[in-house]
Order: C-alpha cells, then structure tokens, then sequence
C-alpha cells in the first residue's frame, strides 16, 4: 500500500519519500511472496468498484514498467445455497450488472470437466472477474515507478514516532530509530501489522487490529493433471464460502503445485512471532480431496510459506485521517485483513487524493474510517 502511494503522489508531481522498517521486499509482513487472488465476488457491495478499478490501475502500472504482475483467469466462488455471503455476492453481481452464471453441483462438474466436485446443496458463482497478482514483483514495480517519478526510497528505517510541528513551518516531523528524522507536510501511514502499535505510539488511539500469522500451502497435483490446473487455461482463481473459508489459485508460481489455503490465522505478535507451526490442516485437507475431485494429492501441502494478516473485528479495513492534533496531515490506511493486496492500486491512489486534496472521489470511505470502532466498541463481525 505505501508502494502503491509513493508512486500514485509521486506521479502528480509531488516531492516524495518512501521510508521501510525493514530491507525492501522482505518477507517479515503482508505483502511478500508469490500469488494474490483478485477477484470482484464479494458480499459486502462497496468492495465492487474499488477492485473493477484496481483492475485498470493493474494494467496502467503494468505498461509504465514493461513487464507482467497481473495474470488474468476467471473465478469461482462456491458454498451453501443458503449461505447468506453467496447470496451477497449474487446480489452484487445483480447490483452491478455483472455477468456472472449460478451453477449447481452437475453444471460445476460439466463446465470444468469433473476438476471440482461440490455438495448437491451447494451452488457456485462464475464470473470473468478473477486473476492472480504476483506480490513481491508487484511491490517492486511500485517502488520502481515511483522512483522513476522522483521519489526517494530508503529502507532498514523503522518509524518510531511522528509529531506535529507547532512552529510556523507546519507540517508533521517523522522520527526512526536509527536516530534520522525527516520533515513533511504531509504523511501517509501504511505499516501493516504494525498499525495498532505506531497509531496508539503517536496519538494515543487504539485501534482493534490483530495481526494473525497465516500459512500459505501448495498441493501437488498428481501426475497427468498438472496441466488441467494451470494458469492460462480454463481452471479458474477460486473461493469457498463457510468454514473453513478456503481459496486458491491455478498452477503458477511452482510447476505442478496449487494454492489451497485457509483464510485466516494464529493471533500472533508481530514483532515476536512464532514461525509456525504450520495451521491445523485436517479440514483442509478434507476439502483438497473431496473438492478437487481427487487430482490433487492432499496428503500434506509439499511446500509452506507463512504471511500474516491485520484483522479488523469487522474485516473491513482502514482508511482514514488520524485527526486529534494532525487534522488532515496525517493519513492512514490499514487493517486489510488478509483481502486486501488485490486493491493495492485503488487503496494507493485513494490515499493520495487523501493527503494532496483532503477527499477521495468515486468512493465511500464511511465503511473504512476509525470512528466507526468507537461507535461499535465490540466490533461485531461483519460477513467479508
């Protein structure tokens, strides 16, 4: 997100310096590794335009760079008939005009040649609107762009606090560890698992964000069906509503192995965290093997990686000023809660309208600002 900022402010012409805690395109955070789902299929209707947006702002970074992050395929999201999100998601399609195709289990089993196989009481949703982002190239495109445009990058700087400044410079002063301290008028905050600690540091708000240590699996397919799961065919990105909320993607990132994981994770510290042990897969397993028709081996995932998320109670995520003293000078943006990587363009480009005008146009940030914490201090979840 703050790649994708530096760039969107950089691009208007604007002086801009990027700071990160760690080395760049590390794996100690959220936005590493080597596939991201996108997809438009959500419940919650405002998430619609941002990612048809974020599609575009994939393809337009794409051309200024000169090389691939965005992979298209189509998506799939399957569950209960009953099950109130997949309702959700048909009424956005119904809602934006999306076409889109309800599938019951034999038309699954038809349109993609026995590959997923789905209870008689479940349904699926097909639309065209799916794809996998390749993160850590991803981000590097970003810090590459935004570099071209000006912008100066420098890593291994942990922010450890940021002040306003009183005097009649104006302005906001941000601290590091390391001792240096830089002056803006403006600042944008997108530090991941680490906003709940910075945001309460410097103003004091507690925001609800727990980070969660996820883990990435890769399944192998079994031999003679590597080519039936591939990216570039007709196999789509896919999701399955329910518990455990599983999604995954085709073969890409390792020949002849497939994305399958579970959304979500072990609450963790980020700063101490466990390195594992790898999540409890049983019903993942169960989920490899009866829903992909068993052409994947669900023994165990042959290869791991770990991720973690920044959860708000209601899955929605953070956008917003931080107010008190700052008003509009400083900006954040958080809390994206496992789904939010597919709309790293948008989120970048609303962050920047934010600091250099004060308001993001064609898009209702009611649903992403702090207040809404205080006004429902138990943070009932929300269906995502």
């Amino acid at each position: 997100m703050g790649s994708s900022t530096a760039y969107q402010v950089a691009k208007r012409g604007q002086k801009t310096l990027l700071l990160e805690q760690f080395d760049f395109l590390h794996h100690r955070g959220s936005s590493h590794g080597e596939s991201r789902t996108i997809r438009a299929t959500y419940s919650k209707d405002y998430y619609f335009p941002m990612v048809i947006e974020s599609y575009k702002l994939w393809e337009e970074a794409e051309s200024q760079i000169g090389y691939k992050v965005y992979f298209k395929a189509e998506h799939l999201e399957m569950g209960d008939s009953r099950d109130k999100n997949m309702r959700g998601i048909i009424h956005t399609c119904h809602k934006y005009s999306v076409a889109h195709e309800i599938l019951d289990r034999q038309q699954v089993a038809n349109k993609f040649s026995g590959r997923f196989d789905i209870p008689e009481n479940w349904i699926a949703v097909f639309t065209e609107y799916g794809g996998v982002i390749k993160p850590t190239k991803a981000v590097s495109m970003f810090q590459a762009l935004a570099f071209q445009k000006g912008a100066v990058l420098r890593d291994c700087m942990e922010v450890k606090d940021i002040r306003k400044d009183n005097g009649v410079k104006g302005g906001v002063w941000v601290y590091t560890s390391n001792g240096e301290k830089f002056w803006g008028k403006k600042c944008v905050v997108t530090v991941g698992a680490w906003t709940k600690k910075l945001v309460k540091t410097v103003s004091r708000v507690e925001l609800p964000i727990q980070s969660l240590e996820t883990t990435v699996c890769y399944w192998r397919i079994k031999e003679g069906n590597e080519e039936k799961y591939a990216i570039g065919g007709d196999f789509p990105t896919f999701g399955c509503q329910g518990e455990p909320h599983i999604f995954g993607t085709p073969s890409l990132e390792y020949p002849g192995l497939m994305k399958v994981m579970v959304h979500g994770g072990y609450p963790c510290d980020e700063d101490k965290r466990p390195w594992g042990p790898v999540m409890v897969l049983e019903s993942l397993k169960e989920w490899v093997e009866e829903r992909l028709s068993g052409m994947v081996d669900s023994r165990a995932p042959v290869a791991t990686q770990l991720c973690m998320y920044s959860m708000t109670p209601d899955e929605d995520f953070v956008i917003d000023f931080l107010g008190g003293e700052f008003g509009k000078d400083v900006v954040m943006g958080g809390g994206f809660s496992g789904h939010g990587f597919k709309m790293g363009p948008v989120v970048g480009r609303i962050l920047a309208d934010l600091v250099l005008t004060g308001e993001a146009k064609g898009v209702e940030l009611k649903h992403f600002r702090i207040r809404r914490f205080e006004e429902n201090p138990q943070g009932n979840v929300k269906d995502f």
